[in-house]
């Protein structure tokens, strides 16, 4: 709550959505984390988490998505603020993007709540190992750039220059909890991402080719056991005009379209949410 006199809100810090283009399972670990070969991009939108002064630690949950959230306490965004060392701040999430969805939000919340509180404070952030024990996703998302992601999230290095891509992102809301996701998986020794040649790189088209040839999401087959009207959002957006690729986002049900334009992406969309207004649609680019 804002006490009168509080300061005047943090402009905030923005929370990208994540999009896994690929993803690719290559083993387990004794300890249950699955062994990932991932290349990831994040999307110019996403949610926003904001701070003032005033007495405690609190959060302020608001957005059209935010009533699927939790419980407040539990929340990501509190447990990175008492990892940054925060007190006497009001902590506002502003929930765009839809819960458990497979675009990293509650990570991203995370990521941007540590970001946020460095830039207040002047601390330096968490080493890498108790950011990583926020959640798997929390590194990359902390990167905030596109990185290819391996190990059990923790291995970041930067991908080349890629060419400008335009997403439309479609969720159906419907759960897909990826614990049961993961469970559902018949196979986890799958090969790696192989090589990108420089030819993938020099247009939206040539880049999408080369992931829908070479690379894969290996969640797909589990995430349909668990969901199995995920089939139907993979139709949708791969027979929207002018998409060059459609494919489910990390452990779904978030699926990602990609598209050469601007103006190819906003016509997919807004036909997309024309016939199905009951799914979360969103577009914009890798910006």
């Amino acid at each position: 709550m804002q006490s009168a006199g509080s300061a005047k809100p943090d402009l905030g810090e923005f929370a990208p959505a994540k999009v896994n283009l690929c993803l690719h399972v290559m083993g387990r670990r004794a300890d249950g984390y699955h062994l990932l070969d991932s290349l990831v991009v994040f999307a110019d939108v996403g949610d926003r988490v904001s701070a003032m002064a005033d007495p405690g630690l609190s959060l302020h949950l608001t957005g059209p998505e935010a009533a699927a959230l939790g419980p407040e306490a539990d929340n990501l965004v509190l447990r990175a603020a008492r990892l940054m060392g925060a007190d006497d701040l009001a902590l506002t999430l502003d929930k765009q993007l839809p819960v458990a969805s497979g675009i990293g939000g509650g990570s991203a919340d995370a990521a941007a709540t540590l970001r946020l509180l460095a830039r207040r404070t002047g601390r330096p952030l968490p080493d890498p190992g108790a950011v990583l024990r926020l959640g798997a996703d929390v590194p990359v998302c902390l990167a905030g750039q596109p990185v290819r992601m391996r190990g059990v999230g923790e291995d970041l290095s930067p991908l080349p220059p890629l060419p400008p891509l335009w997403l439309v992102l479609v969720n159906p809301r419907v759960p897909v909890p990826t614990p049961q996701v993961f469970a559902a998986m018949t196979r986890r020794d799958n090969p790696p991402i192989p090589v990108m040649p420089a030819a993938a790189l020099i247009s939206a088209a040539a880049f999408a080719k080369w992931l829908g040839g070479h690379t894969r999401n290996d969640l797909v087959d589990a995430a349909r056991q668990v969901s199995p009207g995920l089939a139907q959002v993979q139709s949708a957006l791969e027979t929207a005009p002018g998409c060059l690729l459609a494919r489910m986002s990390g452990s779904g049900g978030t699926h990602f379209g990609l598209f050469a334009s601007k103006s190819a992406a906003a016509v997919a969309a807004d036909q997309l949410r024309a016939a199905y207004p009951g799914w979360w649609i969103a577009n914009g680019s890798n910006a």
